[in-house]
């Protein structure tokens, strides 16, 4: 049985060698279908990676909430001047802490600043104030130095963290530690030691609302004692011709729940709370699970929406492997009645078409899968997703699909060709 098994096998890879390029064309379509299956699939897991790692990056456990500008604008009388007023206050952040269960801490942040200048650098950022628990809040640290301290906390020292590409754009390869940052506002300048530079946070190509707000690498952080003090509540931003003035006393409370499974049930809570404290909606409560929830969810549908997709091109190139099989038959006619008068077996013939179509079907798998990872690590690269995420699954999904398409599309023209009566073949010319 091996040996005919070898001739069959022989027989069946001399015949695809005779005709190259018939046996290039069949194989398209598979190649085709398993790069599209991979592609697709992988295209898929790498923009689900992308956004569910922004999303953890917020915090599973954490409830973030963002003070934003109403529609209808709130303006009180500041002297001459007209300001705006909205957002989260020094009094919501009193009451969560009092009233909301299951927090562990409540870490608040305002923003301050939009520049910095270093000697004769500027650079446009964000400067905000917070507390210690913010950096173990959203999971980061530093790279070098350290992070704010509660000592710097009480003691309202002026020192501050900064973000990874504040530190390249301001001092390149110089050693940012210990040097004074110049925080400037229109109104007000103050130096800042610089006691440490965070972690390098990878961030995603496209910007998400309510995932992504800012790029915590063009971000300095100061403490909050220092940043109430010597800012107030009062930000100015525009130039002497044009200004915007707005009073909001916290940009950002993050509150940190003591499990997942109270995350829900707390954020219900706080939005009922915000509700009563608040009578515009001058706040948006981000809830980072039940975005993560949302997001695998939908990560699922575009797997089966996509990989239904691709699935159809390879049934394609089931059917192309048919046609040309069942043209194959007729052609070699002759080729079969003489093998079956010389004592071949049905079964025999059978075993060579298919093993032709097996052949076909696992080379133009291999290819595909070639071809549909360098089309992922394209795709990836250019909406800046980094290297692609293949999954070995998605591999031996669309090779074993390749190889049982072809195979089952090579069934009939294999039955065809074994169903000839010998003499009839023996006739053909």
């Amino acid at each position: 049985m091996n040996i005919i098994s070898l001739e069959m096998l022989r027989l069946g890879m001399s015949s695809l060698r005779l005709h190259k390029l018939r046996t290039m064309l069949t194989a398209l379509g598979i190649i085709f279908g398993v790069a599209a299956v991979i592609c697709m699939l992988s295209i898929s897991e790498t923009a689900s990676a992308d956004e569910m790692r922004m999303i953890q990056l917020l915090g599973t456990q954490n409830i973030v909430v963002n003070s934003v500008k109403p529609e209808a604008e709130i303006q009180v009388s500041q002297g001459n001047q007209q300001m705006l007023a909205y957002g989260i206050t020094y009094k919501d952040l009193e009451i969560i802490e009092k009233t909301v269960p299951h927090l562990d801490r409540v870490v608040p942040v305002k923003q301050v600043a939009y520049a910095v200048r270093y000697r004769d650098r500027q650079v446009e950022t964000d400067v905000f104030g917070t507390t210690p628990e913010f950096f173990a809040t959203v999971n980061t640290s530093a790279a070098r130095g350290r992070v704010l301290s509660t000592t710097d906390e009480m003691e309202s020292r002026s020192v501050c963290v900064i973000g990874a590409d504040v530190g390249d754009l301001l001092f390149g390869i110089e050693d940012p530690l210990g040097q004074n940052l110049l925080v400037t506002t229109p109104s007000k300048t103050a130096p800042y030691t610089i006691v440490g530079v965070l972690d390098r946070v990878k961030t995603a190509g496209t910007p998400r609302k309510g995932v992504e707000e800012r790029n915590i690498n063009m971000d300095i952080f100061i403490p909050f004692t220092v940043a109430s003090k010597q800012f107030g509540d009062i930000t100015v931003r525009g130039s002497s011709v044009s200004r915007e003035f707005k009073r909001v006393d916290l940009t950002t409370l993050y509150l940190a729940v003591d499990s997942t499974e109270n995350v829900i049930a707390v954020s219900e809570v706080a939005r009922r709370t915000f509700q009563l404290l608040h009578e515009k909606v001058d706040y948006e409560i981000v809830v980072p699970y039940r975005t993560l929830q949302l997001a695998e969810k939908k990560k699922q549908n575009s797997q089966y929406q996509l990989g239904s997709i691709a699935g159809i091109s390879l049934l394609v190139g089931g059917i192309g492997i048919m046609n040309i099989m069942l043209a194959t038959v007729t052609e070699r006619t002759r080729e079969i009645g003489v093998r079956r008068a010389l004592g071949a077996k049905r079964l025999h013939i059978t075993i060579q078409f298919l093993v032709e179509t097996a052949v076909i079907s696992m080379a133009g798998g291999l290819l595909g899968i070639i071809l549909g990872y360098a089309g992922a690590y394209a795709i990836a690269h250019i909406y800046a997703w980094g290297n692609p995420i293949v999954k070995f699954w998605s591999i031996g999904l669309s090779f074993g699909l390749s190889v049982m398409i072809g195979i089952f599309f090579g069934m009939y023209p294999a039955m065809k060709a074994a169903q000839l009566d010998p003499i009839e073949a023996l006739r053909n010319q």
